[in-house]
């Protein structure tokens, strides 16, 4: 009852209805960046519940005048010897610039975007990174082609010594061997971290337990059981 006389104290004008991709950059850019999750992933909410009590990091918040721009789960970085991951959340248009900010004190050169887009990539390009979008379907498997770019861009940032992508104008004032990935879904605790689980049993021998374990120590509630059992059937490629 509370919640209904909330909603008709403050009057707000109905919404128009969209779909597709096309709900997601409304409900991201013109609707105030990021407190509600776009409406096409109607499960987004109980995620965003669960990382605001805790599961996935602290918050971060800029005000700017009376409105507040924040981070809802803090970035996590995943880093070993030969490759540097950030896994997050998805930004909204309001709230880019804060994850522009953890990216360059990163060392960030290329954002994989795996979810429908709430935000538009110009101000990357700007700040010197690179978006890729290699988006699949919440809850399921990474597809081939999806599978084939994800390895191939890692493989070249970090093992080929390629300076391609965003490194080539990287703003971030890296050293060039520190160069990073920054991937996310909507709440950054299923598609990405699996891509950057994969990444970790191609290229540094882990299986799959040791690679769902490392994430999970840095970020809480990454990967489901379903997720974890597809990840411990997965082949890798002996790349």
């Amino acid at each position: 009852m509370s919640a209904t006389m909330a909603n008709s104290s403050n009057a707000a004008p109905a919404m128009r209805k969209f779909s597709g991709s096309e709900a997601a950059v409304v409900d991201g850019i013109n609707n105030g960046g990021g407190v509600h999750p776009s409406p096409h992933s109607h499960h987004a909410a109980a995620i965003d519940s669960s990382l605001h009590s805790g599961g996935g990091g602290r918050k971060s918040s800029l005000t700017v005048g009376a409105s507040v721009a924040s981070i809802s789960s803090k970035p996590t970085p995943i880093f070993t010897r030969r490759m540097r991951f950030l896994i997050m959340d998805a930004p909204r248009q309001s709230n880019l610039h804060l994850y522009i900010r953890e990216c360059r004190r990163n060392h960030v050169t290329d954002i994989v975007r795996v979810c429908e887009p709430t935000y538009l990539g110009s101000e990357l390009t700007s700040a010197g990174i690179q978006l890729h979008e290699m988006a699949y379907e919440d809850g399921h498997s990474p597809p081939e082609p999806v599978l084939q770019r994800w390895l191939a861009l890692v493989e070249e940032r970090f093992l080929l010594g390629g300076g391609g992508g965003g490194n080539s104008n990287n703003k971030n004032g890296g050293k060039s061997d520190q160069k990073t990935i920054a991937v996310h879904c909507v709440a950054g605790l299923g598609r990405a971290p699996v891509l950057v689980a994969i990444a970790l049993m191609e290229f540094e021998g882990m299986d799959a337990v040791e690679a769902v374990m490392m994430i999970r120590g840095q970020r809480r509630g990454a990967i489901n059981e379903k997720q974890l059992r597809y990840l411990e059937g997965y082949k890798c490629r002996g790349r």
